[in-house]
C-alpha cells in the first residue's frame, strides 16, 4: 500500500506549513487527488488515521478533492463523456484523437491547524491552493 508513504509525505509537508507559523495541532489538512495518480482516496484517508492516531495531531482529518481527468476533442472543441473506467482514444462524434488532461493531481491545497496555548486564539490555516 504506497498509500501509506504518501500520507507520511502529506503529513511532513502539514507539519512544516505549521512550523511556518510557529506550533500547533493539525486539525485538518486538504489534499488534491487526480483519478490518473493511482492513489485510492479511501486507502489514503485510512493510512492518514494510522499515521496520525497515538500522535500528537490524533483526529486530525485528511479532506480528498477528487480530480477527474478529461477526454477532449480539439476538432469538435468539447469534453467527451465517458463511463467510470473507461477511456475512449478516439472522438465518437468525429473520429479525431483525444486528449486526455488533468487528473495526475496530487496537492497539498490547505492545512487548518490550533495554535499552542489552547487559549481560545484564532484556528490557523495555510492555504496553497
Amino acid at each position: 500500500m504506497h498509500e501509506l508513504s504518501i500520507a507520511e509525505e502529506i503529513y511532513r509537508v502539514s507539519r512544516a506549513a505549521v512550523a511556518d507559523h510557529g506550533s500547533g495541532r493539525l486539525e485538518r489538512v486538504t489534499v488534491a487527488v487526480g483519478e490518473l495518480s493511482a492513489i485510492e482516496p479511501d486507502l489514503l484517508s485510512f493510512a492518514w488515521q494510522a499515521l496520525t492516531e497515538s500522535g500528537p495531531d490524533a483526529g486530525s482529518t485528511l479532506e480528498v478533492e477528487w480530480h477527474a481527468a478529461r477526454q477532449f476533442c480539439a476538432a469538435c472543441k468539447s469534453d467527451k463523456p465517458r463511463s467510470d473506467g473507461s477511456w475512449l482514444r478516439l472522438c465518437p462524434d468525429c473520429g479525431t484523437p483525444l486528449a486526455v488532461t488533468g487528473g495526475m493531481e496530487l496537492d497539498v491545497m490547505r492545512v487548518t491547524f490550533e495554535p499552542d496555548g489552547g487559549d481560545g486564539a484564532e484556528k490557523g490555516e495555510h492555504d496553497d491552493g
